[in-house]
């Protein structure tokens, strides 16, 4: 027998009534009422309403909210009762009251109030314990275990293998800075914590396992954002021995129709998600990650201004977002719409025009859109009187990014996003390079991927046309699952990374264990990794992932809690061969 409770707070009902009870748990609030006071018990399972007469009240003498308690009594009826909680129709008349955890008179905020929210995040991640007992944060904690439930039982279903592979890993570059790791054995040598378990999860399938998976810790010195945790997240990695694109998309179908249908009662897009080539999305979203639910599109009408007099257009990209209806806005909407642009995005400016009830173009731009240009924008977009359209002039990726921003914010204020629903699609066809910010032709996504046209498309195409066997899964905005198929085969393993500027010598010494698996026949194999902590995020309806991570690091990739980062003693630092430079 439990020597602090035979009964959970949130489980006893009318039933009970009559019984002898022993319930544990924080008191969430404490009421004065005549010779009565009320205490509401918490406990992970909900709240239950103590009574005390008057002359039982010398046991609270040292109670304040949030102290833990143990109480004996008997279940009775209550007289008022509260249909807002389960147990709303007893109460339990307390016998005695023992305190198991004392608690101090002020608390840094308040928990489990709807002022907690209010209270600044960084008190709340420095007092995360107490954090954790808001009921609304300690349920999308406990709805993130479920999750990963359903994820283990889809993957055990679906035949894949539960395998760890190690935190302790090697330096390669995998797109982001490593977490060095100094050996004390070795002196001057390094581990790195794992970007992913990329290298791992392609000897495994070297090593004859058909499918394998594991919901992996990741490790990436990335700066911190909202949808981005710093540091560390998880992802639920699996990789496919003699798998294709194709085997891979079906079973992110599958395991995203699994989790959405399972935990929300959202809408979900049915499988087959519709497919978006990376071209075309940046094309007509201006982002890899599209807002489906968002149903403005950006169209391209460079040519219609070919030969415009207004300056700003002139040798530019041109690109157009129409919004229906949007000439009812006033002129303080297109003002602030310019200024979003110009303060959030870095844009020069931001162009608009609309169209009154008798189709003229007024406002804006409206003096240089004449007789044949209005036809052609009207033609092209289908645009109707009392619409009004917006125009971002600049470097053609540079049009791309910032048209991508304001169809975004246009979605948001103009209130086109649809709510309780998910929509779910595959970008595919990425490009295997882009420049960097150099000139440098470099990875585009993943350089362990395999070029469509293999060989052939690496010794005779322009580099920046060959596509790659990559995809994403993208839901409401957010990227929330990668994959490839891998290039397993040692040729065009050095001629892909060749054309990236290293040299056969680079790839064997970076990644020597993977290049050596491949020569011993290795199988074609593909594989993806959702993003735990997103697919969290969306099924919680959550704008921001720390939300969703029981003990997150702040901003600026501190952890208030544990106090990390933080100095060390030198004799630690000795053990490691490390000497601190002074600045």
């Amino acid at each position: 027998m439990n020597k602090y409770r035979t009964n959970n707070c949130g489980e006893l009902r009318s039933n009970d009534i009559g019984k002898t009870v022993k319930l544990a748990g924080w008191v969430q609030t404490i009421r004065n009422l005549g010779g009565m006071k009320f205490i509401d018990l918490r406990d992970e399972f909900g709240i239950t309403q103590i009574v005390l007469s008057s002359d039982k009240e010398e046991q609270l003498k040292d109670v304040v909210t949030e102290t833990v308690i143990s109480i004996e009594g008997k279940v009775i009826e209550r007289a008022s009762k509260n249909s807002k909680i389960h147990t709303g129709d007893i109460e339990i008349e307390a016998e005695k009251i023992e305190i198991l955890g004392k608690c101090k008179n002020v608390l840094p905020f308040e928990v489990n109030s709807e002022k907690t929210g209010e209270a600044r995040e960084d008190l709340r991640l420095e007092y995360r314990f107490l954090d954790l007992r808001n009921t609304k944060l300690h349920e999308t904690i406990l709805l993130r275990s479920e999750i990963m439930k359903t994820l283990r039982n889809k993957m055990d279903e679906l035949g894949f293998t539960e395998i760890q592979t190690p935190i302790l890993a090697n330096s390669s570059p995998e797109g982001a800075r490593d977490f060095l790791v100094p050996s004390r054995l070795h002196p001057g040598e390094f581990y790195a914590l794992p970007q992913a378990p990329q290298q791992f999860k392609q000897l495994l399938m070297a090593s004859g396992f058909n499918k394998y998976y594991q919901i992996a810790p990741c490790f990436r010195d990335e700066d911190p954002r909202a949808d981005r945790a710093p540091g560390e997240f998880y992802q639920l990695d699996f990789e496919m021995s003699f798998a294709t694109q194709e085997d891979v998309l079906k079973v992110l179908e599958q395991i995203f129709t699994e989790v959405f249908t399972k935990h929300t009662d959202w809408k979900v897009d049915e499988a087959p998600f519709i497919r978006i080539p990376y071209l075309e999305a940046m094309e007509k979203y201006g982002s890899d990650k599209p807002d489906l639910r968002n149903p403005l599109i950006i169209q391209d009408v460079t040519k219609i201004f070919e030969n415009t007099e207004f300056n700003a257009f002139k040798d530019k990209t041109i690109k157009a977002i129409l919004v229906p209806n949007g000439g009812a806005q006033t002129r303080k909407f297109f003002d602030s719409m310019t200024e979003f642009a110009v303060q959030e995005l870095q844009a020069k400016g931001l162009a608009w025009v609309k169209f009154d009830e008798s189709n003229n173009p007024v406002g804006g731009i409206a003096k240089f859109v004449n007789e044949e240009i209005k036809e052609k924008l009207q033609e092209q977009l289908n645009a109707n009187k009392e619409d009004s359209i917006f125009f971002i002039a600049d470097e053609f990726k540079t049009a791309q990014k910032i048209a991508g921003g304001v169809r975004l914010e246009l979605g948001e204020r103009l209130e086109l996003i649809k709510k309780g629903e998910y929509k779910l699609c595959f970008i595919v066809d990425f490009p295997m390079y882009e420049l960097s910010d150099e000139g440098k032709i470099d990875f585009c996504h993943n350089p362990f991927s395999m070029p469509q046209g293999e060989m052939e498309a690496l010794e005779t195409m322009n580099p920046l046309d060959i596509l790659a066997y990559q995809y994403d899964v993208v839901c409401n905005g957010y990227e929330v699952a990668s994959g490839a198929v891998r290039n397993h085969n040692p040729e065009i393993m050095i001629k892909a990374f060749e054309i990236a500027g290293y040299t056969e010598e680079d790839v064997k010494s970076k990644f020597g264990a993977l290049f050596n698996a491949f020569q011993y026949g290795a199988p074609p194999h593909a594989g993806a990794a959702p993003g735990l902590d997103r697919m969290v995020m969306l099924v919680a309806d959550s704008s921001n992932i720390r939300e969703v991570i029981a003990f997150p690091k702040n901003k600026k990739a501190r952890d208030l809690l544990m106090r990390a980062p933080s100095q060390v003693s030198k004799e630690q630092l000795d053990d490691v061969h490390i000497q601190i430079k002074s600045e």
